[in-house]
C-alpha cells in the first residue's frame, strides 16, 4: 500500500448487510457477472467482520481494521494507525499518524468523500453525522436510503458527479455505503409484496440489482488514474436461522462476510466504451 497511496485513487464499497453465503452462491451461479469479473478466481474471500452492525463495523474499518481473513493469522493490514505492539502492521502496511483513515488520507493530499446509504450516514441527527463527519465532503439524500428501490442508481449517479469534478492532480478516496441490501429489500424480488416481506431470496435479488449498476461506478473511478478498490460487506444478517432475524447479534451469518480487493486499471471513456 505504500506504493499505492498517492499514485492511485481509492474506493471502498461497503455492501451493507450482505451475507457471505448469498454473495458466493450468486457469484458461482453467474448471477453477478460485473462483480464476479473482478473477484480473484471468480470467488469472494471469506472474512470475519470487525462489527455486527453498521456503526461499529465502519468505525473499525475507517480506523484501518478491514474484515479479517477467516483463517488463522496474523494477517497484515493494508492500512494501520501507528500503534505500539500492533501484530498486524507489516512493512507493506501504509501506517498513518491520525485517528482515522479519512483524516490520514486527507493529510496525504487526498480529497475524501462519503456517499451514504443506511441511517448511520443520513446526517439527520448527531449519530447519523458521526461517520460522514470523518470526511471532507459527504452526500446523502432520501433517494439513497434503504426504502428507495433505486437507491444504488442514485448513489452511482452522485459518485459519477464527484469523480467528474475531481481536480486532475489530486487523488480521490471515496466511500460508498450501499443501502440496497439492507431491509427493506423485498421490492427487489419480482412478484414479492410488502406483506411477503424480506427474505434470503430478496436479499439475493438486491445484490443482482447492485451488480447491474456497479460497472458505472468502477468506470467513473478509473477514468483519471488507476483505482485500488475494496468491495466488502460490513456485516451479514439473519433470515430466521436458529430463530434469529436481523443483525447486531453473534451469529455466523452476521460475522461472516464477503471481501474482495483489486486494482481497476486506468481506462479512458473510449477504452471503456470498447469493452
Amino acid at each position: 500500500m505504500n506504493a499505492v497511496i498517492g499514485s492511485h485513487d481509492l474506493l471502498l464499497v461497503t455492501l451493507d448487510t450482505l451475507r457471505y453465503d448469498v454473495a458466493e452462491e450468486l457469484a458461482a451461479a453467474g448471477r453477478i457477472p460485473h462483480l464476479a469479473s473482478h473477484l480473484p478466481g471468480g470467488h469472494w474471500e471469506r472474512r470475519h467482520s470487525p462489527g455486527s452492525f453498521t456503526y461499529a463495523s465502519h468505525q473499525a474499518m475507517l480506523a484501518g481494521f478491514l474484515p479479517t481473513p477467516a483463517s488463522p493469522g496474523p494477517h497484515p493490514r493494508l492500512f494501520a494507525a501507528r500503534f505500539a505492539g500492533s501484530e498486524t502492521t507489516a512493512s507493506r502496511t501504509w501506517v498513518f499518524d491520525a485517528p482515522d483513515l479519512p483524516s490520514a488520507l486527507a493529510a496525504a493530499g487526498y480529497r475524501t468523500v462519503c456517499i451514504g446509504g443506511v441511517g448511520f450516514f443520513n446526517k439527520q441527527g448527531p449519530l447519523g453525522s458521526v461517520l460522514p463527519g470523518l470526511f471532507q465532503e459527504s452526500h446523502w439524500e432520501p433517494e439513497m436510503g434503504v426504502p428507495s428501490p433505486t437507491s444504488f442508481e442514485a448513489q452511482v449517479a452522485r459518485a459519477e458527479r464527484v469523480a467528474a469534478e475531481q481536480p486532475a492532480g489530486q487523488p480521490l478516496f471515496l466511500l460508498l455505503n450501499v443501502s440496497a441490501l439492507h431491509q427493506p429489500n423485498w421490492f427487489h424480488l419480482p412478484g414479492a409484496t410488502r406483506e411477503h416481506g424480506d427474505s434470503r431470496e430478496s436479499h439475493a435479488a438486491a445484490l443482482e440489482y447492485v451488480d447491474a449498476h456497479i460497472g458505472r461506478l468502477f468506470a467513473a473511478m478509473s477514468r483519471r488514474r488507476p483505482c485500488f478498490a475494496v468491495v466488502c460487506s460490513d456485516h451479514g444478517t439473519a433470515y430466521g436461522e436458529d430463530g434469529y432475524t436481523g443483525h447486531r447479534i453473534g451469529h455466523e451469518v452476521v460475522w461472516t462476510v464477503p471481501y474482495a480487493q483489486f486494482t481497476l486499471p486506468h481506462r479512458t471513456d473510449d477504452e471503456e466504451a470498447a469493452r
